[in-house]
Order: C-alpha cells, then structure tokens, then sequence
C-alpha cells in the first residue's frame, strides 16, 4: 500500500510538472523562468485606471498586447516569474500577492531588426476587492 502511495505521489508532481509549461528566459540581471498559470484567472483585459485605454492584454497562449500610453499597441509574449518546477514566486502581504510579469516584443523592431528585452512589470492581486493590477494602473476583476 505504501508502494502504491508513493507510486500516485511521483506519476501526481511529473503531471503538475509537465503540465505547467515553464520557460527559461534572460532578462538583463540574468536567467529566470516564466509560465502563464499561477493558480488564478490572470488572462484578459487590464484597463487603465479599470475603465478605458491604454490596455494590457494577456492571452492563455502566452501572447497579447501592451499599448503603450500614446495609444500604440504592441504584441508581445508573455509570462509570470517561477521556479523552474513552474511552481509561480510571488510575495504575499496580508490581502494581496505581488508577482512579476515579465514580456517582451513579440515582432522584431523593423528599424534595428531585433527584438526588444524582456522587461519586468509589477503585477498584483487583492484577494479582499477580487482585482488585478499591472503597473498599478491597469486592472480587471476577477472570480474565483
């Protein structure tokens, strides 16, 4: 029966593992690991101050859009900072989570022909008024 425990255990973490797409990446302070599932409906529309643009858009697929506040729009790839088990790094304070959204350029630049760095961008969660903030001044709410 402890066999049978054991064996459920290991086949459970190299289903979690898998399942959790990590992804290695260099930011310029050196190498970290992102994935787009941190156990919360982080995908979606984030609108400035909550009501209108400019917008943060992140898609499950791990693409979307920042527009920027001149209003240009720019596709990007995406992901929240992990350990690379996938298993999301966050800080929690006393009604919130603060995490890191890391993102960069999805289309190369057609002035340089390169693609810009990954960024990082404060990303939170008040648990207690059920909303998501990017930047602190893009939100959506959200359900549990």
């Amino acid at each position: 029966m402890k066999y049978q425990n054991l064996l459920f255990f290991i086949l459970s973490l190299s289903f979690i593992s898998s399942y959790a797409q990590v992804e290695k990446i260099t930011g310029k302070d050196g190498i970290h690991y992102i994935t787009t599932n941190i156990g919360y409906p982080i995908t979606g529309t984030y609108l400035f101050e909550g009501l209108t643009e400019p917008i943060v858009q992140l898609d499950p697929n791990g693409n979307g859009i920042f527009q920027l506040h001149d209003l240009s729009k720019t596709t990007i790839v995406w992901g929240m900072e992990c350990f690379e088990d996938g298993t999301p790094k966050y800080k929690k304070g006393f009604n919130y989570a603060v995490y890191s959204l890391w993102y960069k350029q999805k289309e190369s630049n057609s002035e340089t022909g390169t693609k810009e760095d990954w960024t990082n961008s404060h990303f939170s969660i008040h648990f207690q008024k059920k909303k998501m903030f990017i930047l602190g001044e893009r939100s959506k709410d959200y359900v549990e």
